[in-house]
């Protein structure tokens, strides 16, 4: 399918209404089609190890077609019915692709950041009444049979574990090394523990239940974006065909193969690959359980894809800057194009990654809120970098304004929060807790995504900031994205996370974490005068900057704001009171669900508490005394 436009889009949403299409009704339906369509034909591939000769393992579809049913089955005879969750505790691996498609169909399933700590799986799991967790048996390097033991202690509700083993994906000798030096994990909850393979073989290759007979909640994806604590996000068939169908219609077919270092876990590879290679029976390839975090795949990565024969790469502007750190060392002239989402991608870095691969980067732009896919630039159109391209079919993009007589839409150009109404929106139902349903919607239907932006005159958008990390410095809006831009442009900077730290004048003022390419010796005093040469606004230029060996980041390559503004309080609210000679100093600073950032204080010797009060106070974030 041509597209090339905005135009382009409307016309094949002009066709017919989205309701009348012709598409599968669930996840099972799309599957079945597929496999029965193209049962032969390479559907999902996985190797724990990222050398390009490493040991690697092929489903076809009729393969995982039959792997998905045994898991469904295996989950019903656990008593997971279609309200009952299944969370997954899972790196990559092709049982979590099989457990994510088929707890979808037996039940709803949850798959959870391994990452997050056991607290906030622990709460995720509470929250969601899991009956079931996924997750790995013990493993050297990783720490996630550990964590998910421990987090469902905290989680009653949850009645059976059932453990991965990833030794079966290596040769001897590592596989037999393995047993040796598994880590012990201390199991100290009341949940059964089974071993994953085993109790999927007892099963059939056939479903042992009638599929849903339409439209339901399906599953549960957490928000794991820069804004602090996790959100529970519902998610429909419809929404989850809606992405399959769109992949398919505009970007893949069955001819294709995907090289995906993304994690399973988060919608941009669940929903807009997955889905999309469920629905177009294309190939995807998943290279090590952590993706672009996994030992040597960056180094690897040019030779992955030429061992695959990669014509689509899923990437993100953070992962694009290690790659272009690295010489582009094997064939690839196979690979076409690159899909890059999360964050808009700078121009140096467009420009350069373009220039050096030869491929044609396709920036598109969605949300966990959304089921994930709002638009991208048009592959056969015009490529405005910076910009996350045009509305897709059948979803509708307003910037909305609030004033004193409600939301207006707002004049072409013009920046306001981006709002979307797609057949991806749960209209009043986005979030599990309801509460937070409140206030997400414009007239009922359009969902505020946080995100501010604009439309130019041809119909694309342009993402200018998230309105949560605008830095207002005495009451004056500056974007962050203007100062990383600027900073980005330095050959020397890999990547560029602004924020404002706070001030006892301005209420906060901006500065800039920034982590260097590889070998660069830039200085922060280097980089401050690149920022005075470059930032246009004289308010945005940034009062401090400071290099970071690595800015903390998401497990999809944002940079993960909440730690930056953490050691911003520390290090300002630790110079006040050692300036005011305060014998105390900020040991941490905790997410509070209620306070949001709050310091906590201890003291180092006699402290004249009022004092401490009088040099805190100048300050907007609060503290408490640490426990």
């Amino acid at each position: 399918m041509n597209f090339a436009s905005k135009d382009d889009a409307l016309a094949i949403q002009n066709e017919m209404p989205w309701e009348e299409r012709d598409r599968p009704a669930t996840l099972y339906q799309m599957l079945s089609n597929t496999a029965k369509t193209f049962p032969n034909r390479p559907a999902v591939s996985y190797q724990l190890l990222s050398g390009p000769t490493d040991k690697a393992q092929t489903q076809t579809w009729k393969e995982f077609h039959d792997q998905v049913c045994q898991v469904a089955n295996l989950f019903r005879s656990l008593g997971i019915g279609e309200q009952d969750v299944v969370a997954l505790v899972l790196p990559n691996c092709l049982e979590t692709a099989t457990a994510t498609i088929g707890g979808a169909i037996a039940g709803i399933v949850n798959p959870i950041n391994p990452l997050l700590e056991p607290e906030q799986i622990g709460a995720i799991l509470r929250e969601t009444n899991a009956k079931v967790v996924v997750t790995l048996r013990g493993f050297p390097k990783t720490d996630i049979a550990q964590k998910t033991h421990e987090a469902v202690k905290f989680a009653t509700n949850v009645k059976t574990v059932l453990e991965i083993d990833l030794n079966r994906y290596l040769t001897p000798p590592k596989s037999w090394i393995v047993p040796l030096i598994r880590p012990k994990v201390e199991v100290q909850h009341g949940a059964d523990v089974r071993d994953f393979n085993k109790e999927m073989a007892k099963h059939g290759k056939a479903l042992s239940f009638a599929d849903s007979t339409g439209d339901r909640v399906a599953a549960y994806f957490h928000t794991g974006g820069t804004t602090g604590m996790p959100k529970v996000a519902q998610h429909l068939y419809s929404g989850m065909v809606y992405n399959g169908w769109l992949g398919h219609t505009l970007l893949f077919d069955e001819n294709d193969s995907i090289m995906c270092p993304l994690p399973l876990f988060h919608v941009f590879a669940c929903h807009v690959i997955l889905m999309a290679m469920i629905k177009s029976g294309a190939h995807v390839v998943f290279p090590t359980p952590a993706g672009y975090r996994g030992d040597g795949v960056f180094d690897n990565f040019w030779k992955l894809c030429e061992r695959w024969k990669t014509s689509f790469v899923i990437t993100v502007p953070t992962a694009v800057s290690a790659l272009m750190q690295r010489e582009v060392d094997a064939d690839i002239s196979t690979v076409k194009n690159a899909f890059s989402g999360s964050a808009p991608m700078p121009l140096e870095l467009f420009n350069r990654f373009e220039g050096a691969t030869g491929m044609t980067v396709i920036e598109g732009y969605g949300l966990t809120e959304a089921t994930c896919l709002v638009s991208c630039n048009p592959p056969g159109g015009e490529k405005k970098v910076g910009s996350v391209g045009v509305p897709l079919p059948y979803t509708d993009v307003k910037i909305i304004t609030a004033t004193p007589d409600g939301p207006v839409e707002c004049e072409v150009d013009t920046v306001g929060e981006i709002c979307i109404s797609n057949p991806g929106i749960y209209a009043g139902n986005t979030y599990t807790e309801a509460e937070k349903n409140a206030d997400l919607y414009h007239h009922d239907k359009y969902l505020r995504t946080g995100d501010l932006g604009r439309i130019d005159e041809d119909g694309y958008l342009w993402i200018t900031g998230r309105a949560k990390d605008l830095i207002i410095r005495g009451g004056h809006n500056i974007d962050p994205a203007e100062i990383e831009e600027a900073l980005m442009a330095h050959d020397q900077v890999a990547i560029a996370g602004a924020i404002g730290q706070p001030d006892a004048h301005a209420g906060e003022i901006p500065c800039v974490y920034v982590e260097l390419v590889e070998g660069g010796t830039a200085t922060a005093d280097e980089l401050m005068a690149h920022c005075k040469e470059h930032v246009h606004e004289r308010a945005a230029v940034p009062k401090h900057v400071e290099i970071m060996a690595e800015l903390p980041k998401t497990a999809v390559g944002k940079v993960f704001k909440p730690d930056l503004r953490k050691r911003a309080i520390t290090r300002i609210y630790n110079a006040a009171l050692d300036e005011a000679g305060v014998a105390a100093q900020v040991v941490e600073v905790i997410d509070s669900k209620k306070r949001g950032l709050v310091a906590q204080v201890q003291k180092t010797g006699d402290v004249d508490e009022e004092e401490l009060g009088h040099v805190l106070g100048q300050f907007v974030r609060p503290w408490e005394w640490a426990e």
